[in-house]
Formats: structure tokens, C-alpha cells, sequence
């Protein structure tokens, strides 16, 4: 019997609507001692249909009038009978109404225990879970629609049958080790050749996904780069809709990277401000201007920005040939509303646009660019790696099956082969959840918040 956990999912917040929720097996009793319908009782109540009554404190005072909705077992989201009400999103109504429910006899749940709970009764599947964590995290459509997908099935219907080939192969050989007398067909592990390399490289196009996944759940590191006082803070000012940096004619006024998550065009950038690159004998200045570098080797696009109404310096051409190797760079020739001196001809850039960052022209054309740099490959409907432990987990099934193949090329006996053949279904079950151990299956859940 499942102890009765309750919280409150919409967080601690005013707004116009709270939910509190329940799940367990003695749920409805403990929910209708806190909520009087205003017809009939709550262990009548139909299944999943919205009921009218009132919420009461731990003295038995009204304090809201709200909606539950009872579902029972095991059609809900835990597998579990579960309530939920639905109140006015007052933090004090929700904290009273929680505190009611713990003196009937709920307890607190844990970080991700309703969809722990899911996921332990067979409702989900480990990646569907994870999948609900980044669904709410989403921070762009196509991250969400990615999401979404994976809630529904799309990764899990990928790897099942994978990890379903290899038990058959292991569960034949075994036969034939065990049952020497039964009538089994010879175990020949060429037959299953085809199989492992057709395995091998569905293994591997799902690997290749993941830098798309990565760039598609956390957002592509964006530099902002050039020397100082050519508009690099009012770039991401003007990207981010607000001040979020210190703008004055003073040059060298950022001097550490500052960062801050903006949609630009349909793409999510972490846009990093740099702090200008240039020859400095002021320690503190030279360190930003340090990791300004190191932003740029580490960034998945860079930004260059030089001012157009003034001729390119050797300050701007160190900048440029810092910029000039990276596979995605971006030149901003600022102020064209002053009339620009530089040409785009003169910067060894693929994109070269001219800009306003002070009245916005050309942030138009630099959203088009950006989202032509990161065009979906993958459709995001699920099919796409997000997950580094995921992905970690997938590349060590693979390397296994690698393994596998050249062992049977080799001619190695079976048991070799299998060998490997098992540490990638160890592998894949991580994913799946098949075989992930407790202790990672708790991590994977702490992630998630309070009433999730």
C-alpha cells in the first residue's frame, strides 16, 4: 500500500489558479476530509470530471471554494488513485490547504515523486520521464515539441527494439550453453551480424543527434565579441529587451563575460558579452579580456561587432583573426546610421551585416542568419538527443557493440562477443530504465520540482 503524498504543483507564487495534489492509495479519503462537496461525497465522485465544493483549514474553516477531480487507479498519472484541487492561486489558501491534508494524514512529496511514482508503477518509461522535466524547462517551441515527443514514447520506441535484439541473442546462446540435450538451433552469431551492424548504426545516427539536442534544450553559446566600446553591451541589451548591462562612452566597461538566455529569430542563444580584446596593463581588465578568448574557443557561434563610422584598427583585426577559424561567426558592422566607413568587403567573414543596434536595423537580418546556422537537421518530435546522461550512456552501447563486430570478425568464440553484446544492453537498459541503478534513477528525479 502506497503511503498518500501530497503538494502544491503550481508553485509558491499569487496567481489566478493553485493546484494542489494527492496520490496514493488512500487519497480520496484523506482529500475528503479536507474538501466538503456541495453535492454528494468525494469517494462518489466520477472519475477525471471537475466537482464543485469548498476547502477547508486544519480548524475547519472555509478557505477557498475550488474544484477537485478524482482519478482513480490505474488510469492516472501515477497508476496511483489520485486528487486534485483546483483553487484560487493564493500562497497562503494553498500552504493552509497542504497543512490540512498533513494533519489527515498525507505526507510532504519529495522532488519528483508523483512522476517517480509514474515511472515505478509502469505508467512511464525512464526517458518519457525525463522527458517531463524538460517539457516544463522548455524554453523555445521547437525544445518543447521535442519534449512532448519524448513524453509520448518516441525515444523509448527507438531503443526498445534494439535492447529487444540483443536479450534474443543472448537468451539463444544461453539456451544452447544450458540445454545441450534440447532440440535448439545451433548458435552461429554470424547469423546475427546483420543485425548488430543495422543496431550499431541506429546507435550511432541517435548519437549524432545530440549537439543539435544540446543546443536545442540549453541554447547555443553565443560570443559577443570585438574591442571595446564598438556596442558589444548594447547588442545584448538590444537582443535581450532590457538593460542587462552597464552602458557608458567609458571603454572597458565590462570587464568579465556577462551572460543571459535570449530567443533570437526562433533559435535560443546563451549570449555571452565579452569584455573588449585588447592589449591591457591593468591585471583585472587583461583577466576579462582572458576569458573573453576562452569564450570564443568555447562558444557555438560568435558575434563579431566592429564600429563602421571609424576605420578597422589592429585592435579589430587581432579580434577578426581570433574569429577568423571558428566554423560559425557573425560581423556586425555597427552604426550605419552614422554613415559607415568600413566595407564589408574587408571583413573575411561568411556574414557580414550592417547595423543600428541604437535604433535596431539589421537585428532583423541577423535573427534570419542565426536561425539558417542552426536549422533543425532532426525533426524535433522526439527523435532528438537532449540528455548528456542519455547520450553518455548510448555512446558506451555503442563503443560496445563496436566491440561486438570486431570480435566476430575475428573469429572470437562466442562468449567474447557476447560479452560485449551485454555491456551494451547494461548500457541501453540506463536509458530505458531496465537496468539503471537506484541511485541514479533518485538523481534523475531531483531534478524535477516539488509537486511534479
Amino acid at each position: 500500500m502506497s503511503h498518500t503524498i501530497a503538494a502544491v504543483s503550481t508553485g509558491n507564487i499569487v496567481s489566478a489558479i493553485g493546484i494542489i495534489r494527492l496520490s496514493g492509495d488512500d487519497c480520496i479519503e484523506i482529500a475528503e476530509k479536507v474538501f466538503t462537496l456541495y453535492s454528494g461525497k468525494l469517494t462518489n465522485a466520477p472519475e477525471r470530471k471537475l466537482v464543485l465544493g469548498e476547502l477547508r483549514d486544519c480548524s475547519g474553516r472555509v478557505i477557498d471554494q475550488g474544484m477537485a477531480v478524482v482519478s482513480r487507479a490505474p488510469h492516472s498519472y501515477t497508476g496511483e488513485n489520485t486528487v486534485e484541487f483546483h483553487c484560487h492561486g493564493s500562497p497562503a489558501v494553498l500552504a493552509a490547504g497542504l497543512e490540512a491534508l498533513y494533519v489527515a494524514g498525507a505526507r510532504p512529496a519529495q522532488r519528483g515523486e508523483f512522476t517517480k511514482r509514474s515511472f515505478l508503477n509502469g505508467k512511464l518509461g525512464l526517458t518519457q520521464a525525463e522527458a517531463v522535466i524538460d517539457l516544463i524547462e522548455a524554453e523555445s517551441p521547437e525544445a518543447a515539441a521535442n519534449a512532448a515527443g519524448q513524453v509520448g514514447g518516441v525515444l523509448q520506441k527507438k531503443l526498445s527494439p534494439i535492447y529487444d535484439d540483443l536479450v534474443n541473442l543472448c537468451s539463444h546462446f544461453h539456451a544452447v550453453l544450458d540445454y545441450p540435450d534440447e532440440d535448439i538451433e545451433d548458435f552461429g552469431i554470424e547469423n546475427y551480424a546483420a543485425s548488430l551492424r543495422v543496431n550499431t548504426s541506429a546507435l550511432y545516427t541517435l548519437m549524432q543527434t545530440y549537439n543539435q539536442g544540446r543546443i536545442l534544450r540549453q541554447g547555443a553559446a553565443a560570443a559577443i565579441v570585438g574591442k571595446p566600446n564598438v556596442g558589444k553591451s548594447s547588442l545584448l541589451n538590444a537582443l535581450a529587451g532590457f538593460d542587462r548591462v552597464i552602458v557608458t562612452e567609458v571603454a572597458g566597461t565590462t570587464r568579465d563575460t556577462v551572460e543571459e538566455s535570449v530567443l533570437v529569430g526562433s533559435t535560443r542563444l546563451r549570449l555571452i558579452d565579452t569584455a573588449g580584446i585588447h592589449d591591457t596593463a591593468d591585471k583585472i581588465e587583461a583577466m576579462g579580456v582572458q576569458r573573453s578568448k576562452q569564450a570564443v574557443e568555447n562558444a557555438d557561434l560568435v558575434i563579431f561587432v566592429c564600429d563602421g563610422s571609424a576605420p578597422l584598427t589592429e585592435e579589430d583585426q587581432s579580434v577578426i583573426d581570433i574569429c577568423s577559424e571558428h566554423k560559425n561567426a557573425i560581423a556586425l558592422i555597427n552604426k550605419s546610421d552614422l554613415g559607415s566607413i568600413v566595407a564589408p568587403s574587408e571583413l573575411p567573414f561568411l556574414y557580414v551585416i550592417p547595423v543600428s543596434i541604437q535604433n535596431g536595423t539589421g537585428l532583423d537580418q541577423l535573427a534570419d542568419v542565426v536561425d539558417s546556422l542552426f536549422e533543425n537537421e532532426t525533426p524535433c518530435d522526439g527523435s532528438i538527443l537532449t540528455n548528456v546522461r542519455q547520450y553518455d550512456a548510448i555512446r558506451r552501447a555503442h563503443e560496445a557493440m563496436q566491440r561486438a563486430i570486431q570480435a566476430l570478425n575475428l573469429r572470437q568464440t562466442p562468449d567474447i562477443v557476447l560479452t560485449d553484446i551485454e555491456d551494451a544492453m547494461t548500457a541501453i537498459g540506463e536509458v530505458t530504465g531496465a537496468t539503471v541503478r537506484e541511485d541514479i534513477t533518485a538523481r534523475i528525479f531531483e531534478r524535477f520540482c516539488v509537486g511534479k
